[in-house]
């Protein structure tokens, strides 16, 4: 097998004000140089469509639900990977014998199969939590009981919560949390 070339990619993410919030460094392998059938079997893209978001917020806005939306950190890095898919020693980094390379346990952003990696951990564990998955579009998940109905909207590392039930909605949230370390981005919000 060939080993895949990577690069490090380096950020300044910066507040409102202008003022420096952190330094951001994220290794980023070179999937276009990923051969199918070989380093990867399917790729998948993660992307809610936009008619099945309209509707999410209207059917929110109408029953007047609750409405969250969060961001799993990292994403990418919770998939895990069963081909072998191998990389160059990291620039920088001296390797203790010739022709060394990484191999990878996890996915990571830029490999081929990363975003179908992680939504079938994503899937997994939904479904492990009650959560049904939409035959129509397959970023949308739905929870009822008899009191409470909840959907789920993924977009890639992004998810929409909407539903009648706080507590259902703070549950799944702590679920994830626990899970993949989440950034919840709004404190609960009433549709009116």
């Amino acid at each position: 097998m060939k080993p895949i070339g990577c690069r490090w990619v380096y950020k300044v993410k910066h507040n409102a004000d202008g003022s420096i919030q952190r330094y951001k460094a994220c290794l980023v392998p070179k999937g276009y140089n990923q051969i199918e059938g070989l380093d990867y079997f399917d790729t998948f893209s993660l992307v809610a469509k936009v008619t099945i978001v309209r509707l999410v917020i209207a059917l929110a806005s109408i029953n007047h639900w609750f409405l969250h939306r969060i961001d799993v950190n990292n994403a990418f890095l919770h998939g895990d990977l069963h081909e072998d898919v191998y990389m160059i020693v990291l620039p920088g980094v001296v390797p203790s014998k010739p022709n060394q390379v990484c191999k990878f346990s996890k996915s990571l952003y830029g490999l081929k199969q990363a975003i179908r990696k992680w939504y079938e951990k994503l899937t997994s564990m939904l479904i492990n939590n009650g959560y049904i998955q939409a035959t129509s579009d397959a970023s949308l998940f739905t929870k009822r009981t008899s009191d409470c109905l909840i959907t789920l909207l993924v977009y890639v590392d992004d998810i929409i919560l909407a539903g009648n039930s706080l507590t259902e909605i703070t549950f799944i949230k702590n679920v994830l949390h626990q899970a993949f370390k989440i950034k919840d981005y709004n404190s609960p919000i009433f549709v009116i």
